[in-house]
């Protein structure tokens, strides 16, 4: 390893939102960064709608980035009972956007040529004077720091922290996006202008407008974003949706194109069955479904030396707290703000100091959220379900994030 270098450089290993938020906010305090990605193609395309919290919002525009039409302004929550009628409304002014909306605007930010597709991190060496990080093709790169920003499967936190494993939370979503011009009249007026929640027992459905294809905002050219949690046993019924028809059965999660046909009747007999008919008639609708198991992670550091994990790497929460771009965003200017001195591994302890407590109290906040959504609850369990699984809970709590900012 070379003993000095002109400039700071750093290798981010993962090229989605994380690994983009890392990258552009070190280039902009002057790192020279490179972004490895596994995946050999594109990234854009994947992905469902996310609520565009105000602190993502707040971090894009001190980059620089324009996030004015970030993607759909609403106003109010409704939630529907299974026939339909509207049972309780809140008000709660939010941007919902989508998970291509805003890797593209990070992507086109960070200089083409630093980001590195079709390679596969292996593992690292470090001394006192940098990191080396080695792939899979039998390549190698060097730098003052590593970054682990390669998500729930992330093989830097693997290296690190063997033992932590995801946790399987005893529910699944389906997920999906139905273009707007796809929608009925009747229902479009009825769900396009709002978060629509409906909770069959043990379940919760929710939909709202997200940008369109190709980051399109224009009227009749966006997207109705849907996720259903459904409760699956980790012993039977989750297996199951994840065996294929080949009968090969996937880890953490399965291609959409993979689904079984009888898996998605299923779910699509159950909507018949549970949901309000504005939501039935969403569900007629979608034409290749993702099936996502809910974990949760939770990294008890974060802080290697030289080396460093954040967003899905280090923490995944349950998605109903809505905070998992915003705290890979809050994750990221942390780093990069530590970074600004000059001691690199005492940087990176200062950023471990600082994120590990918020990623606790999301972590706890989402088990707490998603609770009565569990196909099986300890006693502490139900008496959260009791609090939190109620209509009024639900339309207040979901995808907020009051309770960080809470005294």
């Amino acid at each position: 390893m070379s003993q000095r270098r002109a400039q700071r450089q750093a290798l981010v290993i993962g090229g989605s939102m994380s690994g983009l938020l890392a990258a552009v906010m070190l280039d902009r305090r002057g790192w020279a960064v490179d972004v490895f990605e596994r995946a050999e193609s594109e990234l854009a395309g994947r992905g469902a709608g996310i609520v565009a919290q105000p602190a993502l919002i707040r971090r894009l525009a001190a980059l620089g980035l324009d996030a004015r039409d970030l993607g759909v302004a609403i106003t109010t929550r409704q939630m529907l009972d299974r026939a339909g009628r509207v049972t309780a409304t809140a008000t709660r002014p939010q941007v919902l956007t989508a998970w291509e909306r805003v890797y593209r605007m990070l992507r086109d930010a960070f200089p083409r040529e630093r980001y590195h597709r079709g390679r596969e991190f292996a593992a690292f060496t470090q001394n006192e004077q940098g990191v080396v990080a080695r792939f899979g093709d039998g390549g190698s790169a060097e730098a003052d720091l590593l970054v682990g920003a390669d998500g729930l499967r992330s093989a830097v936190r693997q290296q690190c922290l063997p033992a932590v494993a995801p946790l399987y939370a005893g529910y699944v979503a389906w997920r999906a996006l139905v273009p707007e011009r796809a929608l009925p009249a009747a229902i479009h007026r009825a769900l396009f202008t709002a978060m629509t929640f409906c909770l069959p027992p043990g379940e919760q459905f929710l939909g709202y407008p997200v940008a369109g294809a190709d980051d399109d905002l224009r009227p009749g050219h966006r997207r109705y974003n849907i996720v259903w949690y459904r409760p699956a046993h980790e012993a039977n019924a989750l297996p199951r949706l994840l065996t294929d028809d080949r009968g090969m059965t996937h880890t953490i999660s399965i291609p959409p194109p993979l689904i079984r046909r009888d898996a998605i009747a299923e779910m699509r007999a159950a909507a018949e069955r549970l949901l309000a008919p504005q939501l039935r008639a969403i569900v007629h609708l979608i034409e290749e479904p993702m099936l996502q198991p809910i974990y949760d992670l939770a990294s008890p550091r974060l802080a290697f030396g030289r080396v460093a994990i954040l967003g899905d790497a280090a923490f995944v929460a349950r998605p109903h707290v809505g905070a998992g771009v915003s705290k890979a965003a809050d994750d990221a200017a942390a780093l990069a703000e530590s970074l600004d001195a000059d001691d690199i591994e005492g940087a990176l302890r200062r950023f471990e100091q600082q994120r590990l407590p918020e990623g606790k109290r999301i972590i706890e906040r989402a088990r707490h959220l998603g609770a009565y959504l569990q196909a099986t609850q300890s006693a502490q369990e139900r008496a959260r379900s009791a609090r939190h699984g109620i209509p009024e809970a639900v339309l207040a709590e979901t995808a907020v994030l009051d309770f960080l900012y809470a005294s």
